[in-house]
């Protein structure tokens, strides 16, 4: 059931919607002139708005701008009449969802409703989703180490430039990478991470730049690679020191050309992708051993961030454990456990060399198998299982 506001300074049109739909199961309010209107939906949420462009007190038009500065989400229907249809159309430049022409017809009205309220379940979806994104990588920590990265990646996010991202498994490279992205201009573009290591060598060029139909065996389609999925976003190449050499020149490439060419095809896709990279490898070192390419170093290290170990920030151990016993407990619908000061000192203790990854796995442990309070003595037993 949606709740929707009709807007009209006319009796017969406003008992008409709320009598069709209400049979619909709908719950509706009805005002009779703008100012009315724009009044109730500033005290309430509705699901959709039905408004007539000509009205007494403040027109149509008048409260569309103010419903979108007020509540931009809420889809809002006008209402014209015969004289009012390029007026209609101006509103549909202005935000307005759609507009129905008197006299009304019960087919479209319900048709533009039902795609209103799909709409509206839409951008709802989407901002759930955005939220259990952002709280699967979040930037938890205060010590120096922690400051100077949020600051880089509030630095650099608004701009092009690619970041190398360094640090051990498990500090936390991934949601460093993540957070550029929606702090950047192309947040609203796609955002594909592909782990270098975990794909086979043979296959990477494909994951990577795509196929024609028939290039390879198993090709059985044409296939667009991460880089054109990417077209617009962020592309994050994690674990970038296990690519073969033979992929780091193709990805120099595109790098410096803004072009990639499927596997099998002798066309060039051009492509605006920016890339983030991430590795646990000493970049230098494998130049060395002729296991990296240089250029290619350099191309990717514009920006360079290194995520701390967790070893070398245990001052933010209590932050994180707070964290991660609250977000365990609302997964596993357990009351919010506590933890002792002491039982913090000891995780303190611990040489962390999984990092924060093998903290909140431990957290999860105690959470599940210790009381409504973690002890030292709960630290000693399940932290150390090796």
């Amino acid at each position: 059931m949606a709740k929707i506001l009709v807007i009209d300074d006319e009796r017969s049109i406003r008992n008409t919607l709320k009598d069709i739909l209400g049979l619909e199961g709908h719950k509706v309010e009805v005002a009779e002139d703008g100012e009315q209107g724009f009044t109730m939906a500033s005290g309430t949420k509705f699901d959709a708005v039905f408004c007539d462009i000509k009205m007494p007190k403040m027109d149509g038009m008048e409260v569309l701008d103010k419903l979108r500065e007020n509540s931009p989400e809420t889809p809002i229907v006008m209402i014209s009449g015969h004289g009012d249809v390029d007026t209609a159309v101006e509103s549909i430049k202005k935000g307005a969802f759609d507009y129905i022409q008197k006299p009304l017809d019960l087919n479209r009205l319900l048709v533009t409703l039902r795609n209103a309220l799909d709409r509206s379940n839409l951008v709802v979806e989407t901002k759930n989703l955005k939220k259990k994104v952002n709280s699967k990588y979040k930037m938890i920590g205060e010590t120096p180490g922690m400051l100077k990265v949020k600051e880089l990646i509030d630095r650099v996010a608004p701009t092009d430039a690619r970041v190398l991202i360094t640090g051990s498994n498990g500090t936390g490279k991934e949601a460093v990478a993540h957070w550029i992205h929606e702090k950047s201009n192309r947040a609203s573009a796609p955002f594909v991470e592909v782990n270098c290591a975990a794909i086979p060598s043979e296959l990477i060029e494909s994951e990577l730049f795509g196929h024609m139909k028939g290039s390879f065996t198993g090709a059985v389609k044409d296939k667009a690679g991460k880089f054109e999925q990417a077209d617009g976003g962020t592309l994050f190449l994690d674990e970038i020191g296990d690519m073969s050499l033979a992929a780091q020149a193709k990805v120099l490439r595109a790098l410096q050309e803004n072009r990639i060419t499927r596997i099998g095809s002798d066309k060039d896709v051009t492509v605006n992708v920016r890339v983030i990279a991430a590795t646990n490898k000493n970049l230098r070192e494998e130049i060395e051993k002729n296991n990296f390419r240089e250029d290619l170093y350099h191309r990717l290290s514009v920006i360079i961030i290194h995520m701390p170990s967790l070893n070398e920030r245990t001052e933010d151990i209590p932050l994180l454990v707070d964290d991660f016993i609250k977000t365990c407990c609302e997964e596993q619908n357990f009351p919010t456990k506590k933890i002792s000061p002491e039982a913090l000192e000891e995780l303190k203790k611990i040489n962390w060399r999984g990092n924060v990854r093998e903290l909140k796995n431990v957290i999860e442990r105690l959470v599940i198998l210790c009381g409504p309070e973690i002890t030292a003595e709960d630290v000693k037993v399940y932290a150390n299982v090796f």
